[in-house]
């Protein structure tokens, strides 16, 4: 849990005064990288004893697991009861991402329980958008999802998410304001300081390419084609007139042209099988449960600079999640199964046009459905 004793340590430096950005912790020196307002929420993991911060995250990411789960059923308009969800967050704790999330102690799936939890609720909902830009706030990549609010019609929803993300820069930089002053101006721009985006860790667009051109400094080579992405991501995001496959395609978009996207980001997984066993894809859901649980690239050569040196033959291997991720959007905008049906009723989640999918459900005819491992942050 090394990334959990990161997280203590940033909260000592909050509470002793030290420097943010200053050091790093663990065998591996890691540094701190997330913004001065995710500090002020890791001082009582300073008050802890590491055995007792360790059980806590633990416990916690388990019952995240669960959570992830609901929240992810609630997307996709499938009722699971709480024998069979508590199955099947023992089953979810063995995919990749999710196990990796629990051994080094990180907090992805809770920044994705707070985007998900905030993108499902009701509409009318008081506070819309505030949970968002506090994720946005904490972790920085959930901004895209502020995007996708813009694209799909809920303006307000996504001014109120940026006034929230706002706030959490301001309380930053008003309780820390060297550290604040410090990341604002030049540690954000600093994605070397996360780690080598070259490593098979990285699971981005940009670890992708480095990998394949064999250069750690892939450049415009990797710049333009995220732009393309993110933007070609927001088109088929308008066009997708199903909301849960549109929170998807934002979520998969966003871990794509993110410069560093760690396996353990990839917690979106969970989602995406929650909502192709919902519409009853048993092939594509087992497909994705076993791309997700293979590990395939932590049995390539990895060590020192051999990430940079893989054959052909070894580069799907290397990158397997985000070349689902580019095959994703296309997969998830388009229909596969010819049968007519109508999906059960989503009151939580709008539709790309601002109508709630709820409403248009009443005014369908109703059909029967038929029947290595150095730790990266």
């Amino acid at each position: 849990m090394a990334d959990a004793l990161v997280y203590r340590a940033e909260g000592r430096a909050v509470l002793d005064g030290g420097d943010l950005y200053g050091f790093t912790v663990t065998a591996w020196e890691l540094p701190a990288t997330y913004p001065p307002f995710a500090a002020l929420l890791f001082v009582p993991a300073a008050w802890l004893p590491v055995p007792a911060l360790k059980l806590l995250f633990l416990v916690g990411n388990t019952a995240l697991c669960g959570l992830l789960l609901h929240l992810s059923c609630r997307l996709a308009g499938l009722r699971l009861r709480p024998r069979r969800l508590c199955a099947a967050t023992a089953l979810a704790l063995w995919l990749e991402p999710v196990f990796q999330t629990v051994v080094f102690g990180q907090i992805n799936l809770a920044v994705a329980c707070l985007v998900l939890w905030d993108l499902t609720r009701p509409r009318g909902a008081p506070g819309r958008g505030v949970a968002l830009g506090v994720a946005a706030g904490i972790k920085l990549t959930p901004v895209f999802f502020v995007a996708y609010l813009f694209v799909v019609g809920r303006t307000r929803e996504a001014v109120t998410a940026l006034g929230a993300f706002a706030g959490t820069v301001l309380a930053g930089v008003l309780v820390l304001p060297g550290a604040g002053v410090d990341f604002w101006t030049r540690r954000v721009f600093e994605t070397g300081r996360v780690g080598k985006a070259w490593i098979v860790d990285n699971q981005s667009l940009q670890g992708l390419l480095a990998r394949a051109l064999h250069t750690a400094e892939p450049g415009l080579t990797w710049a333009v084609p995220a732009a393309l992405t993110a933007a070609a991501g927001l088109w088929l995001i308008r066009r997708t007139p199903d909301g849960p496959r549109a929170v998807l395609l934002a979520a998969f978009t966003t871990l794509l042209v993110c410069p560093i996207s760690w396996s353990h980001h990839w917690v979106w997984c969970v989602p995406l099988l929650v909502l192709l066993v919902a519409e009853g894809r048993p092939r594509p859901a087992a497909a994705v449960a076993a791309l997700f649980t293979a590990r395939t690239f932590w049995l390539l050569p990895h060590h020192g600079d051999l990430d940079l040196r893989l054959p052909w033959w070894q580069q799907p291997l290397a990158s397997p999640y985000a070349l689902l991720a580019l095959v994703l959007p296309l997969l998830l905008s388009t229909r596969l199964s010819t049968r007519t049906e109508v999906p059960p009723p989503r009151p939580e989640v709008d539709s790309p046009h601002g109508t709630n999918l709820a409403e248009q459900d009443d005014r369908r005819p109703a059909h029967p459905r038929p029947g290595r491992a150095l730790p990266r942050r």
